[in-house]
This record gives C-alpha cells, sequence and structure tokens, in this order.
C-alpha cells in the first residue's frame, strides 16, 4: 500500500474559462468535480456549447464512483446532459444545484434515469475510499459548497467558485471556521478559484448593490427593466424588494428568468408579496411609473426577450422613449459585441441605459474572490500544496505566483487540463498526460449533434472561400453525358462569368478524358472533377473553395 498514490486529473476549466471538470483516482475508485460547458469561441462556427472530452472517464466507466458539483452555474453543471448520456453515474449536489440539473435533464430525456442525490452543507458522505464534507461558500449563486475531500494519503481542499461575504442577503454566510478547522488538522492539497486573481482588496457584499439600486428605483420616472443573469437569486430578490418599496408591479420576462424564480420561490429563497408579481400579459393595464420589468439576456444573446425587445420584436416587452434599460451584470469577455450592438439599439429607442461601465456606481458585484481572499483563504487552510484551477493560463500562473510569495506553502504547481498530478503525504509529482479536449456540440446539446473538427473545418473553409458545385447529368442507361455540366458558385468574391465558363470546360475535358467504366462509378469520376477543378481554380483566382460535385441519373 505504501507505494499508492492518489491521481489528480483537470479535464476541463484549467487554461480556459468554462468546462470546468475535475477527476480524481485512488486505485480503481474515481469521484468527478463538476460537469461545465464552455460557450463557442467566434472561430467555431455554427457551434453552441464546447463540453470536455470525457474519454478518461468513459474508459474506466466501472471505475466512477460519482459526479459532485459545487454550484449551478453552466460553467459547472451545464455539461452534464451530455457527461450522463454517455456515463450514467450518481450526481451530488445541493438542493438548488439539483433543481437547476433537474431541469436541464428533463430538457434532455434524461431525467427517469439520473441517479440524484442531495448534498448537505455540514455533512459527510462517503464514497469508496472518499470521505466528502461540503461546507457553505458564498457565491453570486444561492448554495454554493466547497469540497472538503478526505482521501487515504489526506484531504484535498477544491473551493469552488467563491468569495467571502459574511453577510449575505439569504444570512448564509461563508464558513470560515469550517475552513480554519480544516486548517488546524491539516490540509494536503488546495485547489482555488483563480477567476479574479488580477483584482486588488476584497469583492463587495452582495448587499453593497443595494444603495446605488435604491436610488435608480427612485429615481425611474417610467418603465424599468431590470436584467441581471437569471441564476443571480441574490439580485432577482433584491429588484423584488426594490419594487415592492416604490409601489411597482413585477413582470418577468425570458424562460430562464422564470425558471429560476420559480425554483427560488419553491425553496424559499425567494418570499414574495401578495400581487406582486404580473402577467407578462398585464404590462399595458398599469402606468409606466409603477412598472418593473424583470428581463433575460444581459450578454446581448441574438433571441433573448431583451435583444428582441431592443429591436421591438417582443410581445410583451416594449421599450419606449424615457424608459429606463438596467444591465446589473458584468460583461463576459467576448461577448462585448452582441451587448454594445444591444446598448445601440437601446439608445435609438430613446431609453436610457445603465450598465457596469465604471461610471455608474456599483451596480453589479462578481461573486469571487479578490486577491485579499484568495490570501486569505491560502492563510486559513495553510496547505502543503496549492493548485489554482478556473481560468486562463496567465491567471494560474498569477494565482500560483501569488500563494507562492505568502510562505505558507510547500510548493505550488501548475497543472493544466490533461495533466496526471501523482500525490501522497509528502510529494506531488507530475507523471504524465492523458488524452483531453473538447466536444462540439450543435443546438439540442444531445450526444447525436457532436460537430467534428472537420465540420468546422468545412465551415471555415466555406467562410472564407465559397463553394463551388458541378452538376453533372449522366444517362443511367447508356453511361453518357447528356448536357453541358453546369456550375453552381456560392461565395466566392470575383466576378463569376468568365470564371464559370472556363470551369465548365474543365469539367468537360475531364469527363471526355474519362473511359466509359470511370464514368460509372461515380466515385472515381467526382474524384477527377474535384481534383481537376481545383486545380484550375487555385491557379487562376489562389482560392480554395470547397468543390462538390453533383451527379444526376437521369
Amino acid at each position: 500500500m505504501a507505494q499508492d498514490k492518489l491521481k489528480m486529473i483537470p479535464l476541463g476549466g484549467l487554461g480556459e474559462f468554462g468546462m470546468n471538470c475535475m477527476a480524481l483516482r485512488w486505485q480503481d475508485d474515481i469521484v468527478v468535480i463538476d460537469a461545465g460547458l464552455m460557450f463557442p469561441e467566434e472561430e467555431l462556427l455554427g457551434v453552441d456549447i464546447v463540453v470536455p472530452d470525457i474519454s478518461y472517464l468513459t474508459e474506466n466507466r466501472e471505475k466512477v464512483r460519482a459526479i459532485l458539483l459545487t454550484h449551478g452555474h453552466e460553467d459547472h453543471i451545464g455539461g452534464l446532459p451530455w457527461i450522463l448520456s454517455e456515463l450514467n453515474v450518481p450526481v451530488y449536489g445541493t438542493e438548488f444545484t439539483l433543481a437547476l440539473v433537474e431541469g436541464k435533464l428533463e430538457e434532455h430525456r434524461l431525467l427517469d434515469d439520473a441517479d440524484l442525490n442531495e448534498m448537505i452543507p455540514g455533512k459527510r458522505l462517503t464514497l469508496g475510499p472518499f470521505s466528502i464534507m461540503p461546507i457553505r461558500v458564498t457565491h453570486s449563486l444561492v448554495d454554493c459548497v466547497a469540497l472538503a475531500i478526505h482521501t487515504p494519503v489526506g484531504v484535498v481542499l477544491h473551493t469552488g467558485d467563491f468569495k467571502i461575504d459574511l453577510s449575505p442577503p439569504d444570512n448564509k454566510p461563508f464558513d470560515l471556521h469550517a475552513f480554519a478547522e480544516l486548517g488546524k488538522q491539516g490540509v494536503l492539497a488546495l485547489l482555488q478559484d483563480s477567476t479574479n486573481v488580477d483584482r486588488n482588496g476584497y469583492t463587495p457584499s452582495e448587499r453593497a448593490v443595494r444603495p446605488k439600486l435604491d436610488e435608480i428605483f427612485g429615481q425611474t420616472k417610467k418603465k424599468l427593466f431590470f436584467s441581471c443573469f437569471s441564476s443571480s437569486i441574490h439580485r432577482i430578490r433584491l429588484a423584488m424588494e426594490l419594487a415592492h418599496t416604490h409601489g411597482r408591479k413585477v413582470a418577468i420576462i425570458g424562460r430562464s428568468l422564470d425558471n429560476t424564480t420559480e425554483i427560488a420561490q419553491d425553496l424559499g429563497y425567494l418570499d414574495l408579496p401578495q400581487g406582486l408579481v404580473i402577467n407578462p400579459g398585464q404590462i399595458r393595464d398599469f402606468p409606466a411609473n409603477k412598472l418593473l420589468i424583470m428581463i433575460s439576456g444581459t450578454q446581448g444573446e441574438p433571441m433573448s426577450a431583451l435583444s428582441r425587445a431592443a429591436v421591438n420584436n417582443h410581445k410583451f416587452a416594449h421599450i419606449d422613449a424615457g424608459d429606463t434599460v438596467l444591465l446589473s451584470s458584468r460583461v463576459i469577455p467576448g461577448n462585448e459585441k452582441s451587448i454594445y450592438r444591444m446598448i445601440d439599439h437601446l439608445e435609438r429607442r430613446d431609453a436610457k441605459v445603465i450598465h457596469d461601465d465604471g461610471q455608474s456606481g456599483l451596480i453589479h458585484v462578481s461573486g469571487h474572490g479578490s486577491q485579499e481572499e484568495l490570501r486569505l483563504m491560502i492563510n486559513l487552510v495553510r496547505p502543503k500544496f496549492f493548485i489554482p484551477v478556473h481560468g486562463d493560463y496567465r491567471h494560474l500562473k498569477r494565482h500560483a505566483e501569488l500563494a507562492g510569495s505568502m510562505g505558507v506553502v510547500d510548493k505550488t504547481i501548475l497543472l493544466e487540463d490533461g495533466d496526471v498530478l501523482e500525490l501522497d503525504k509528502d510529494s506531488a509529482t507530475k507523471t504524465g498526460k492523458i488524452t483531453v479536449g473538447r466536444v462540439c456540440i450543435d443546438s439540442g446539446g444531445t450526444s447525436t449533434d457532436v460537430v467534428e473538427d472537420i465540420v468546422i473545418r468545412d465551415r471555415k473553409h466555406l467562410s472564407e472561400d465559397g463553394i463551388v458545385l458541378p452538376i453533372i447529368q449522366i444517362n443511367k442507361r447508356t453511361g453518357l453525358v447528356e448536357n453541358a455540366p453546369e456550375i453552381v458558385m456560392r461565395g466566392m468574391a470575383i466576378p463569376e462569368e468568365g470564371l464559370i465558363a472556363e470551369a465548365r470546360h474543365v469539367v468537360q475535358r475531364t469527363l471526355e478524358g474519362s473511359s466509359a467504366e470511370e464514368k460509372a462509378d461515380y466515385g472515381v469520376i467526382k474524384e477527377k472533377i474535384r481534383n481537376d477543378l481545383k486545380r484550375y481554380i487555385q491557379k487562376s483566382t489562389s482560392r480554395r473553395p470547397l468543390i462538390m460535385p453533383v451527379i444526376l441519373e437521369i
């Protein structure tokens, strides 16, 4: 037993934001922490979501004991439908996290077969050689936990996403005491959220946005449209309290907001006064200064309720001159274009737009700890090994430097997706790499809609160089070409007339130079036409369009 080591293998989330997924392995037992997705970069044309490649888990399927979820954000639970369709294992999460997971699995028709188990902060659960203690942390979502995983070689502490908020709106503060206790007992490895490692100081409490929002509610003379992340229950609750105080009725528009407010009410996170919430259809029955419209779409998503309202294309949400639109959220990197395009449309409607531009006061606070909180956590826990998680490489590197400079950690280790880290009581060494990567999925998110690299390459190819379709009619009986070949070109940024005529000749010559046997074998003749056309077009235009010969049998 002496030579047994604990293996830690990140499958996603170390080297990118999103797609968080980490495997811990002791001998023949594996537990997985989180199962997130990532939204695609622009070059992934037509891809809706990106999830981690879990081939390591599927190859070891009989060893996977469970998936443990730290909280319910998409970058931590969004990959679950995909993973569970490949690997049906028990899932553990807090009450609110599981409520979000249920909705997601129902959508993908996976709920009936899923094995969902509730974790209660402060209550241990045992899975094989792992004993897991969920510890309450605060974040921009409710019911979030860090996981202290007791293994045969020591405690591995995974913080999940967190900030240290000692006065959160739901009065369930960050459990500093539990972390201090762990620190006394000794922690082998601390895996800590790196999202805000660039920010100095502390992240303000969720309550800190109240004064500014209260002021905006008081100054708004007409309709107030309020948009925040649909998972920000604290922010939704605050907006509804302020609406009640300022005598406004609340209409909720947008499927995601609808779902989470319903779950939050069922689980007691939202306690709404009778008659406060009205149906979107009732908006026209109330004066403009008596309305708060909670609307989804802070990131300018093309089909979101707010984007549609901004171009006056929503059944219930009509934005008129003088209305105020308040975006109580941050700009997620990569979404700048769509957000500012939406703000432009809102400005055209003469609405007053208040967003987190540094000039509007405190209308949004982050859910992630800044440098001082990261330091405080490291000081409390005093781990032997420190491993930064959640972020691009530069965030992980900066975080490792921050931890190293404090002098309380024996060793900081920079891991990336696919690295295998082996730990025992005294050492931590990288011993190899496994296959990891990303799986691109087209809408629907079911396993049948996986987009292979070659498809993305074709889409890129089409977007840059266009497509050429040579259409040839061949008589099935005689094997003779019936008419002159037709050439269809799309997306070629060059005058096509002369090119089409010449391309037709090229195809004609290929056909004339082919034997009856070759013409009868459509695979061969298509390949010959593709090669000859490709050579001609590349030579005369320096372009490489996608060439797809079509053979019509007559």
